[in-house]
């Protein structure tokens, strides 16, 4: 399987390039649709919105179980389960179609062996384990994310065309969207220790978002320094002689320390 990705400004707008994807032959079962919020709160949506006439008696059917929820609509599209959890550093999400609950497990996986079982696990079915932290991040701005998970490369390129045509942001522009919004904070710090951000930044941002990555979370670089070696290997040989090792060991540093400071910064509701 093959993800991909948009994110969108608006929900409805992922809503309508959810059910489109069934014209290029995918299947409820392969999509999935992140908003945030609660499950009582697209609840109430589900409920005060008019059972649409090309609807089927009975879409709308109780929280908990099957639904026909807010990407259904308008007419009768299905995504299957609706699940929500609070995400570390994120806050309350929703997730429809049958991965909703991998996903949302996958980003409150913390980190350690049962965090890297998960994050292997959603590898093998072609879940975006490295692209986590940009849903995040669009999550957090109250952005709405859909992913496709495709069998072969020529219906991800036409999925890729669809949401393009639909208003999607991609997943890349997303990236550098996050990156631009951290990038001035980031260049101020390495200048005061006496470093040349504009020619390591690329080895600093590659070891900024390592440290993001659902398997890493938390973990502080000398643990995962010979996970992270063969990537470090490969920045070698695509800028040959240049310094990437402390770069890179400083940019997963700090982005430790921002996880760190979204989680703080929000903190699951008392129960």
């Amino acid at each position: 399987m093959k993800s991909v990705a948009g994110v969108f400004v608006a929900r409805v707008d992922a809503e309508r390039a959810a059910r489109r994807l069934s014209s290029i032959g995918l299947t409820n079962d392969q999509i999935t649709l992140l908003a945030p919020g609660t499950s009582e709160q697209v609840s109430n949506e589900v409920r005060s919105v008019a059972t649409d006439a090309t609807e089927q008696p009975g879409m709308a059917k109780a929280m908990g179980g099957v639904i026909g929820a807010a990407a259904g609509m308008a007419g009768g599209f299905e995504l299957g389960a609706l699940v929500s959890a609070f995400i570390p550093g994120v806050g309350p999400v929703v997730a429809l179609g049958l991965w909703g609950a991998a996903i949302l497990g996958l980003a409150g996986a913390g980190a350690g062996v049962a965090a890297g079982a998960a994050v292997d696990d959603a590898a093998s079915e072609g879940l975006p384990a490295d692209e986590l932290f940009v849903y995040e991040d669009a999550l957090r701005h109250g952005r709405t994310v859909l992913i496709a998970l495709c069998k072969d490369e020529a219906t991800a390129a036409s999925a890729h065309e669809l949401l393009k045509a639909e208003g999607a942001e991609t997943v890349d522009a997303a990236r550098d969207e996050w990156w631009i919004g951290l990038r001035s904070a980031e260049q101020e710090h390495y200048l005061k220790l006496n470093k040349n951000f504009d020619k390591q930044e690329k080895f600093y941002r590659a070891g900024f978002e390592a440290s993001l990555h659902a398997k890493n979370r938390c973990r502080e670089f000398d643990q995962i320094a010979s996970e992270m070696a063969n990537h470090i290997e490969e920045l070698h040989r695509r800028h040959p002689g240049a310094e990437v090792e402390d770069a890179y060991r400083r940019g997963y540093e700090r982005g430790r320390t921002y996880y760190e400071a979204l989680c703080a910064k929000t903190q699951a509701p008392a129960r």
